[in-house]
């Protein structure tokens, strides 16, 4: 299903289909608003999410401006990948497009974590970490150099990803 382009909305691209499952997963929450996310079709590896990004996208996110992007990527233990890639994200969009991952690959995901035996189920776990603001999972030691990343991201998506959780004043 695509995301309403006129309202508030994050598009992921995954880099392959291991992250596209755990973004499947991230979907199964029951808080979630269904209608404001939208999982692209894996790139192909976190470069060809870059420039796919980059070639197909950069138009689109300042064409509809209620748009975020997310790429979800591998690290692959290389800790400047982040600053890497953000370097080539126009400042003009920098405060709606975010890079999270795994610092090396999702399968030691499913071998560290206990109970959650594949991609789908630690989507969920993540999902319902982002609805309760903990880091049980987010905050596993593949998981945790995301946390600046994470928090920016929350801020700005958790409002209308997960609008039945938010505390009315």
């Amino acid at each position: 299903m695509s995301a309403n382009k006129y309202k508030r909305h994050i598009l992921v691209l995954p880099e392959d289909d291991a992250n596209r499952q755990i973004a499947n997963g991230f979907l199964l929450n029951p808080n979630l608003n269904i209608r404001a996310i939208q999982i692209l079709q894996p790139s192909g590896g976190w470069r060809k999410a870059l420039d796919s990004f980059t070639n197909n996208h950069l138009s689109k996110m300042r064409q509809y401006t209620l748009r975020m992007f997310l790429l979800l990527i591998d690290f692959d233990l290389n800790e400047d990948r982040l600053g890497s890639m953000q370097k080539l994200i126009p400042d003009d969009l920098i405060n709606r497009v975010f890079v999270i991952g795994s610092q090396s690959e999702p399968e030691g995901l499913k071998k560290g974590i206990a109970n959650l035996n594949n991609f789908e189920d630690i989507g969920k776990a993540l999902a319902h970490d982002c609805v309760n603001e903990t880091y049980e999972i987010w905050g596993h030691k593949l998981l945790k150099h995301n946390q600046k990343e994470l928090d920016r991201m929350i801020a700005s998506v958790k409002p209308f990803l997960f609008p039945s959780t938010e505390q009315t004043e």
